[in-house]
């Protein structure tokens, strides 16, 4: 185990001159993290959109299912990638597994239910407030998606930001279907679990500090999003 001072100084020292490593895998865990988000927002914002103008025969059932789903466990969603890509899995001709490809699909399985629920939330909100008007220019349900859409397009980013907190700080499923191979699929989280575990406490408290300063600055960007959306709704 190494001594701490000496730890907390060769991490800085690793952060400060952009050690190879360390950016590699910095690198590969956002790649993974917004690739995901990308098709979690494809994906998410349209199905959240539709439970909030669309009403259908059990949609209470979807949408209560949906809020639940924002919780799953990232070592169920792991098993479940897992088995659905393995050579025995019904995707195990495409040769997914441990591989980048499969990360982002197990991050995309977490990160859509959050878009999807939060963009039901408030596109909801906003067809409440903006109701009569679109019943009196004669849009259709699906008109009112793709206008309410584009309305509370900096809203939305708030859900995708959500999404992107979720699936770079997620450790369970990707480590489960990527395997944590050097080089190949190694990320921030799952980094620092076995530098940790190993003793090698400079890699992965360097990790961590960049781990730490990404969070924060999501979770600012969309605290400063929400004020702006909220100034422009009081406008």
């Amino acid at each position: 185990m190494q001594d701490f001072g000496a730890a907390f100084g060769e991490a800085f020292r690793l952060i400060l001159t952009l050690d190879a490593g360390l950016l590699e895998i910095v690198v590969l865990s956002l790649k993974i993290s917004l690739s995901a988000v990308a098709l979690a927002g494809l994906i998410g914002l349209p199905l959240g959109a539709v439970l909030a103008v669309v009403r259908f025969p059990g949609r209470a059932v979807v949408v209560t299912l949906l809020n639940a789903l924002m919780g799953l466990p990232p070592v169920v969603v792991g098993l479940i990638v897992y088995l659905m890509l393995s050579r025995a899995g019904p995707l195990g001709v495409f040769g997914l597994l441990y591989t980048p490809a499969a990360m982002i699909i197990a991050q995309t399985v977490l990160v859509v239910p959050i878009v999807a629920a939060i963009a039901r939330q408030v596109i909801e909100d906003m067809r409440t407030e903006y109701d009569e008007q679109l019943r009196v220019l004669g849009i259709g349900p699906l008109g009112m998606v793709r206008t309410l859409l584009w309305d509370a397009r900096a809203s939305l980013l708030t859900a995708l930001l959500a999404g992107f907190g979720r699936a770079i700080a997620e450790v369970g499923a990707v480590i489960i279907v990527g395997g944590n191979i050097d080089h190949v699929t190694r990320v921030m989280t799952t980094a620092i679990a076995l530098e940790t575990s190993k003793g090698d406490l400079a890699l992965a408290l360097g990790l961590g500090f960049v781990l730490l300063v990404i969070a924060v600055g999501v979770n600012a960007l969309a605290m400063g999003l929400r004020r702006a959306a909220a100034r422009g709704a009081y406008a």
